[in-house]
């Protein structure tokens, strides 16, 4: 089933002058509304009536956090602050949060993405989706909210934590949806587990997650946990929250809605577009975004874009599984690692839990990593020679994927920290203390 069957199966060369339209406005609109827009742009000697095909979309210069936090809180607006109706922002963890305002408009397209996005997955007026997304100034849990409202499913709004209680609702209710984040999702698989409760007593047939990194083989234990599909949901609280690009039953990449958000992939090094299908940094522009229009926002997510029609029928381009981030990377002996790397190792070897964390150290002029894994019980408490196998091999497969040495702990099953409200902490680096 298709939400939108027009926009969703439109043909590239009716998208293109769609976005053509559109980005022309936004860019007006940004130029004469948002001082910083009216400024940056003076200063660039780049004008509205300079964009007169999408390729010159990269006369415009990048908009970043740095610039959304110097102009906190309300200095990127384009509309007087009684139009704008809702407020989120970013943690605010590394300095200034970001904001995001939204008039009535954008609060509609927000929703309507969102419907899109649920309907792919298979979701209908006749479902409960639990959403146990945080609400508040985070975006998650309002996005899904707005769209299964959208839809006409029925939203439980139980927001983070609480895990006995989701457990609870969710064989009360007869829950068909859940949303959460993926470590979030293990823990409460590891609870039912507990619990001695079994998939085929549950109500569930979609998984919906997002908010944080994930690898295939993350996605595969949840899945086979909860034996029922598990589908991305991508999106930022700068350009919209959820909603930007979501999986369809393919399973093959996240459609992103391009009528609403261009998009662009470039070198992070030369910020120069890179060909169709070549990894790079994502860069976003608001189509139709009212309250507080952006244009190229670096994302600092790293993906491809690719063209084409799906296998679901639809036409709209899909970026890849996000790899990891500019501004996660981490930089180690030289090499440059994502956390995803070490988490896609530890996971294709058998006995040991989906929970970890990397911790960094420079005990005198070297980094050294030690990944900390928990063993399944059945390893670790009944067979020691297994377990220095296991660590043998895990140590070999990250060697493997990232090419440094990495020194492997087992550690007893459930003594590294659960997060029973939103983002896993996977990477503690010790290395400036």
């Amino acid at each position: 089933m298709i939400w939108d069957e027009e926009i969703e199966c439109m043909s590239k060369e009716d998208m293109e002058e769609l976005q053509l339209k559109r980005l022309q406005e936004v860019v007006t609109t940004a130029y004469n509304k948002v001082p910083y827009y009216h400024k940056r742009y003076s200063e660039e000697e780049v004008y509205p009536e300079d964009i007169e095909t999408l390729e010159d979309i990269e006369k415009l210069p990048f908009t970043t956090k740095t610039d959304l936090r110097a102009s906190y809180p309300f200095g990127l607006f384009a509309v007087p602050q009684k139009d704008i109706v809702e407020i989120h922002t970013s943690s605010g963890t590394t300095g200034k949060p970001t904001v995001s305002g939204y008039t009535r408009a954008d609060l509609d397209i927000w929703s309507e993405v969102m419907a899109r996005g649920l309907t792919m997955m298979g979701i209908t007026d006749e479902d409960i989706i639990q959403n146990t997304h945080g609400y508040g100034l985070f975006t998650g849990g309002f996005g899904v909210h707005y769209g299964g409202q959208k839809i006409g499913a029925t939203v439980i709004p139980i927001s983070t934590g609480q895990t006995l209680r989701q457990i609870e609702l969710m064989r009360d209710f007869q829950t068909t949806m859940i949303i959460f984040t993926p470590s979030y999702g293990l823990h409460i698989a590891e609870e039912l587990e507990e619990m001695n409760i079994k998939p085929s007593d549950l109500n569930l047939k979609v998984i919906g997650f997002g908010s944080e990194s994930w690898t295939d083989e993350m996605r595969k234990q949840i899945e086979d946990k909860f034996q029922t599909p598990a589908y991305n949901i991508y999106g930022l609280t700068e350009v919209m929250g959820p909603g930007v690009a979501m999986e369809c039953s393919e399973q093959d990449g996240l459609h992103l809605y391009e009528d609403h958000f261009y998009p662009e992939i470039i070198d992070p090094n030369t910020m120069k577009q890179v060909p169709e299908g070549q990894e790079g940094e994502l860069v976003l522009t608001t189509l139709t975004r009212v309250g507080m229009p952006l244009i190229r926002f670096r994302t600092r997510d790293i993906t491809t874009l690719q063209h084409g029609k799906c296998g679901c029928g639809r036409t709209l381009a899909k970026i890849s599984k996000i790899k990891g981030r500019t501004d996660d990377m981490l930089k180690i002996k030289g090499v440059s690692v994502f956390p995803s790397q070490i988490e896609k190792s530890l996971l294709s070897i058998e006995g040991v839990e989906p929970h970890y964390q990397i911790i960094l150290t420079r005990p005198d002029v070297l980094d050294q990593i030690e990944v900390k894994v928990e063993a399944s019980p059945e390893i670790f408490f009944d067979n020691v020679k297994e377990l220095v196998g296991i660590k043998d091999k895990l140590a070999e497969a990250i060697h493997d994927e990232i090419g440094l040495r990495v020194n492997v702990t087992l550690v007893e099953p459930k003594t590294i920290d659960r997060v029973d409200s939103g983002k896993a902490k996977r990477v503690i680096d010790k290395r400036n203390e």
